[in-house]
């Protein structure tokens, strides 16, 4: 597949995280309830496992519920098809953060931005295993009707690496400061599926690039459209450069 629609996610990534969202600070007071009823749970944990060799479709949601012990038609239970696999990687490697998050974290000096680094790296990684097929999973993210959920999701990740990084900013800057860390976690996921250097080193240098470069920003509210479109063409040429068709 080529990278036209994993790159049109990040686009639409640049165009929404340039505004200002409208909602509260993160809440201390966090939900704990499952995510998904046990069945959906269940047929979704197999699928997952499936991925690697079936990609995000209808066959490894199928897998998944015989695997699971049900019919393959309960896969009819995902209204959103293939999409619905590609979400419930989302929610429990964002989930998983959490669990024990005082990992490798600066806890006692409180070095935000250096938890932000480790935080956004250890959830690139949790991808590792179908990293392969992701860009698959891009361009069902970037269909208009799964976009809002897509994006939403995004927006809570960023939420979520900085409330555990230690970031307690009640400020204007919560807000750029998540639209920033969108920005540049979708970018450096797509460069990770073209990445083959080993345990994706080149990626990490990636986002320290990326992480660098919007610490230098002056006015980041004003610019993080801007900034977003040259990393996106930055993006462009880099897989360019390495066969990609784009």
């Amino acid at each position: 597949m080529s990278g036209r629609h994993a790159l049109a996610f990040t686009q639409c990534i640049a165009r929404n995280q340039s505004r200002a969202p409208n909602r509260s600070y993160h809440s201390y007071e966090r939900d704990s309830s499952p995510p998904y009823p046990a069945a959906e749970n269940a047929i979704l944990a197999a699928a997952i496992a499936h991925v690697p060799e079936h990609g995000f479709t209808a066959t490894a949601l199928a897998s998944g519920a015989r695997d699971a012990g049900y019919l393959d038609v309960s896969a009819n239970l995902f209204p959103t098809g293939p999409f619905s696999l590609v979400k419930y990687h989302l929610v429990t490697q964002r989930l998983a953060l959490g669990r024990n998050p005082s990992t490798h974290l600066d806890a006692e000096n409180q070095n935000v931005l250096d938890n932000v680094r480790v935080l956004t790296l250890r959830r690139l990684k949790a991808s590792q295993p179908i990293i392969h097929r992701w860009q698959e999973a891009l361009a069902l993210q970037a269909m208009p009707k799964h976009l809002p959920d897509s994006l939403r999701e995004l927006a809570l990740l960023s939420d979520e690496i900085h409330f555990l990084a230690g970031d307690a900013s009640v400020d204007t800057s919560w807000y750029t400061k998540r639209a920033a860390l969108s920005a540049i976690y979708a970018s450096t996921e797509l460069f990770m599926t073209q990445d083959k250097s080993p345990n994706f080193k080149e990626t990490e240098d990636f986002l320290d690039r990326r992480l660098e470069g919007a610490q230098s920003l002056k006015t980041m509210g004003e610019e993080i459209g801007r900034w977003a479109g040259v990393q996106g063409m930055g993006i462009i040429n880099g897989l360019r450069s390495k066969g990609v068709r784009i």
